[in-house]
């Protein structure tokens, strides 16, 4: 059998954020690998189009869906209730649910930052404790997968809130998983560059040019690796080892490189 496949319908997995992009690569391939999948994310539609995409492919699995703000203190105890609620056995929980800012700190509204921070590290962190818990009472070997982003290497200027949110998880993830190695639980954080999803607002013509020059990366492709690491237990990883060689650049660029780049960028920020 391949890497975390499983006999078609035995277990679980939950993605966030599965609506497009990346976590609707993540529930793809969870799907052809057996699990039933529950699609959670903020709209309706998408998710509901990406179930139809799985049944189409996957006949034999179970999909659902569960439309929900993430980016609420009370999101995580909601959706584990649900999960409780109808007997879901769940092996496999992808915290892939993200927002995007590009803007300084003092320009940002503060119902961004608060929603930002709840998103990325309040509603994982909960996600994470409730269903590694589960897990473990259930005596399952479980999976939890993590999306953190190369640019916590990257603090730059614009870039305060989206870096230090997904830094936050990077650390979260990497301490989480040496506390429940022990108990069958793998936890992985996976760190991507640029991936050509609609999340950063560039358009679909500057998403290919960035493929076909190696900028950026295919959502599945992106899916693809961040799933074989956590199948192997790794506890973080970032895809492409040219990214890992620009890692100590990014973090000491000093000012007097990074100015006349902001002059340029500060048109962007929104």
């Amino acid at each position: 059998m391949k890497k975390g496949q499983i006999t078609p319908g035995t277990a679980w997995a939950i993605v966030t954020g599965s609506g497009s992009g990346i976590g609707r690569c993540y529930a793809l391939r969870l799907a052809r690998l057996g699990y039933n999948t529950l699609l959670v994310g903020n709209k309706t539609a998408p998710l509901e189009e990406v179930a139809a995409e799985i049944t189409k492919e996957c006949p034999s699995q179970e999909v659902r869906t569960l439309p929900m703000d993430l980016a609420r203190i009370e999101a995580a105890d909601e959706l584990y209730a649900y999960v409780l609620r109808e007997g879901l056995n769940v092996a496999v929980l992808i915290n892939n649910a993200g927002m995007f800012s590009f803007c300084d700190i003092t320009a940002t509204p503060a119902e961004r930052i608060e929603r930002t921070i709840l998103l990325h590290d309040m509603t994982a962190s909960k996600l994470c404790r409730l269903f590694a818990q589960d897990m473990i009472r259930r005596g399952v070997r479980g999976h939890i997968l993590n999306m953190s982003s190369f640019s916590i290497w990257m603090p730059f200027p614009g870039m305060a809130l989206y870096s230090a949110s997904k830094a936050y998880l990077k650390s979260f993830s990497t301490a989480f998983s040496r506390e429940v190695q022990d108990q069958g639980i793998r936890v992985t954080a996976i760190c991507p560059a640029g991936v050509a999803t609609d999340l950063y607002g560039l358009p679909a013509n500057l998403q290919k040019l960035g493929m076909q020059l190696g900028i950026l990366i295919t959502p599945d492709s992106c899916a693809r690796r961040g799933l074989r690491a956590m199948w192997r237990g790794r506890r973080c990883i970032v895809p492409d080892w040219w990214n890992r060689l620009w890692i100590p650049l990014c973090k000491h660029l000093p000012m007097c490189i990074l100015r006349p780049i902001r002059r340029y960028t500060m048109k962007f920020q929104k």
